[in-house]
């Protein structure tokens, strides 16, 4: 491991608002803050709004500096990512921004039933060779299921084509409501102000000039797996 990644990870745990749980706290278990973000550490009923593989947490800060009346989170396994994110937010003092260092596989150790308003998922991993590990597959879709509010909405922004197609094709084979779809934001003009947000991966996609696509979709009344049962 690199010298920069022992200094981040040692001023990782100064960051009040990075949280990193031991595996003993989330395996089975409920972490210490389930159901209780908006009262024991945002101090208000504002909005929540996750962004799930935040990487190095741009798309979590911007959109708190330009909605301070809403919550954000972060989450991320990647520590020495996490840090620059967690120590921009520290430094501007941002009141509305939190970061957790967890695999997403946990994620329902983390929210209470109807606790966020709303999912970012931005450039994930399109796990060509497993399917059922991608960020929008039934499996996952499920476990947000269970702490999504009734109609609320899931951003996906990615450069992968078959991840767009893919997650496209599962709203229609489950009858989710799909609210907008493009396969070139820039190309079509999408990209408004939040759209318009470029992480650094999306930048190096864009000098790539691969094209980035975005969904927005619901969850409908009540989603479930049919695996999973």
């Amino acid at each position: 491991m690199g010298k920069n990644k022992h200094l981040r990870f040692a001023e990782n745990t100064t960051f009040a608002l990075l949280h990193q749980p031991s595996f003993d706290d989330i395996f089975h278990c409920d972490y210490r803050l389930k159901g209780q973000w908006h009262p024991s550490f945002f101090g208000n009923t504002n909005p929540l709004t996750l962004e799930l593989g935040c990487g190095r947490g741009e798309y979590t800060v911007e959109l708190a500096r330009r909605y301070p009346s809403r919550n954000f989170i972060g989450i991320d396994i990647k520590g020495a990512r996490l840090w620059r994110g967690a120590k921009t937010a520290t430094e501007e003092a941002l009141p509305n921004v939190a970061f957790i260092r967890t695999r997403i596989d946990f994620i329902t150790s983390f929210f209470a039933a109807g606790e966020v308003d709303e999912l970012w998922i931005t450039f994930p991993d399109p796990q060509l060779k497993n399917p059922r590990k991608r960020l929008t597959s039934p499996l996952f879709l499920t476990r947000y299921a269970a702490f999504l509010k009734p109609g609320g909405r899931i951003h996906l922004k990615t450069d992968s084509q078959l991840l767009h197609e893919y997650t496209k094709a599962l709203t229609r084979q489950h009858g989710l409501p799909l609210y907008a779809a493009d396969n070139d934001i820039y190309g079509a003009t999408r990209a408004d102000e939040i759209l318009s947000i470029k992480t650094h991966y999306e930048m190096q996609f864009l000098r790539q000039q691969l094209r980035i696509t975005y969904l927005c979709f619901g969850l409908g009344e009540a989603f479930c797996d049919p695996d999973s049962r």
